[in-house]
């Protein structure tokens, strides 16, 4: 069960309408991996969107804190929207055209305009795990989650952390 309260803004509008089955199966099949039932869900309650919620804690340090990352959007589950999974800034842009590696779909950006990203990571099997990957240190990954729910319910206020 993901948990979506407060996870958009109040007035924040989804990049996609909600999918329907058959969208759902044919951005999988472009893409070459079945989606977590939890982005599914995701995507038919708000298609992708800017985070109010949007820092995850990281076990490591990354160029963007020592104990988290930002987030800044999610990529909606269609085709329309630029940055929605099969968009013109899509997956398969940041693989073909920032060299990103293919370990799955790259499915969230960061604050820092293309130079660190977020992927459902596949290298493990069919349910991927939620990484981090850093354009700007050599693209190093860093896991964040064993999945999807987790990662979502793991967001939170960037007012949670001492930014001292």
């Amino acid at each position: 069960m993901i948990e979506l309260s407060g996870l958009f803004g109040r007035d924040a509008q989804p990049f996609e309408t909600s999918p329907d089955d058959d969208l759902v199966r044919s951005i999988e099949s472009e893409l070459g991996r079945r989606l977590p039932r939890a982005y599914i869900e995701l995507a038919r309650a708000h298609n992708g969107g800017y985070l109010t919620r949007s820092v995850h804690r990281a076990d490591t340090p990354t160029t963007w804190a020592a104990d988290r990352i930002a987030v800044t959007s999610i990529a909606a589950i269609g085709r329309t929207a630029a940055f929605s999974l099969g968009g013109e800034m899509g997956s398969r842009f940041w693989l073909e055209e920032w060299g990103y590696p293919d370990i799955g779909i790259h499915f969230a950006d960061c604050p820092s305009a293309g130079h660190d990203m977020l992927a459902l990571d596949y290298r493990g099997g069919e349910e991927p795990t939620i990484v981090h990957v850093d354009q700007e240190a050599g693209y190093r990954i860093t896991t964040l989650a064993p999945d999807f729910a987790t990662f979502l319910n793991g967001l939170l206020h960037e007012a949670d952390f001492d930014n001292s």
